[in-house]
């Protein structure tokens, strides 16, 4: 695979779909408006409200991200299909494999690379503000700066790479193959057939192992431990590599290869809406 095609590949959908960076960057404005009216109104120098602010702070801009992960996919390969620009596209000298990597790449890897930047950034801004007011009123704002924020980045960026890309790779691709397949409505036709086997397979055999498996894979598949200082993000293991010893993890990373192989092919088949 060109790596050169690869990289203008991904810097184009950059190009072409803003949201990517502009959503968790509006969100992202908003935290930091919120948190110094808070910050203004004296809540802010709560020291048991503190820790939380800036874990809500992450846990939202994560959750912005997830979300427009989500909607990206979905219409990664349906919307070039639907206004036709797919023939203009594969009129370059871009094959599929590298065009569809390049939409993979993007909740994979430049999801995470920017919530973990816009979050870093917002987090800084809200303890700066924060500092500015208690030394306007007078006060040490020395327990701010020895919150272990080494502990706090390390475990978000363990979290976004370890959940929000390798865990939830297997979804991605699903839903690439849904965009990839869908002549209509691809929102409805990547959710609502899993639901649909959900219900079946609880009415006929009153289990409910798929509901549990998607539940499981949505969660991350592991518990989120309290870190010190109050933050309930996830900290470092005892060993940051006993994640890749997890089964869940490398049957998810195959169920997502499958789905992306697919997505390829349906790509090179499909003919445009």
């Amino acid at each position: 695979m060109n790596s050169g095609a690869m990289s203008w590949s991904v810097r184009r959908e950059l190009w072409e779909n803003r949201s990517i960076y502009l959503a968790p960057l509006i969100v992202a404005v908003m935290i930091a408006f919120a948190s110094l009216v808070a910050t203004l109104t004296g809540r802010h120098s709560r020291p048991d409200q503190i820790p939380k602010n800036y874990e809500f702070a992450a846990g939202t801009l994560m959750a912005t991200t997830l979300i427009v992960a989500i909607f990206y996919c979905l219409d990664a390969l349906y919307g070039e299909r639907r206004d036709r620009s797919v023939l203009f596209w594969k009129s370059m000298p871009v094959s599929d494999w590298t065009a569809v990597l390049s939409k993979m790449a993007v909740p994979l890897v430049v999801l995470p690379v920017i919530t973990f930047a816009i979050t870093i950034a917002t987090q800084l801004i809200m303890l700066l503000t924060t500092s500015a007011f208690l030394s306007m009123k007078g006060q040490s704002a020395a327990a701010l700066w020895n919150l272990p924020w080494l502990q706090m980045t390390s475990g978000l960026f363990y979290h976004l790479i370890t959940v929000h890309s390798l865990y939830y790779a297997p979804i991605f691709g699903w839903l690439l193959l849904v965009s990839a397949w869908a002549k209509r409505l691809p929102f409805l036709w990547a959710f609502l057939p899993p639901a649909a086997i959900a219900v079946i397979e609880k009415i006929v055999f009153n289990t409910s192992h798929l509901a549990t498996t998607l539940g499981a894979r949505i969660s991350g598949g592991m518990e989120v431990g309290p870190a010190a200082g109050g933050m309930t993000m996830m900290p470092w293991p005892s060993h940051p590599l006993e994640f890749l010893t997890r089964s869940g993890l490398w049957i998810g990373l195959a169920v997502a290869a499958g789905c992306v192989a697919g997505a390829v092919r349906l790509r090179r088949l499909r003919d445009p809406m």
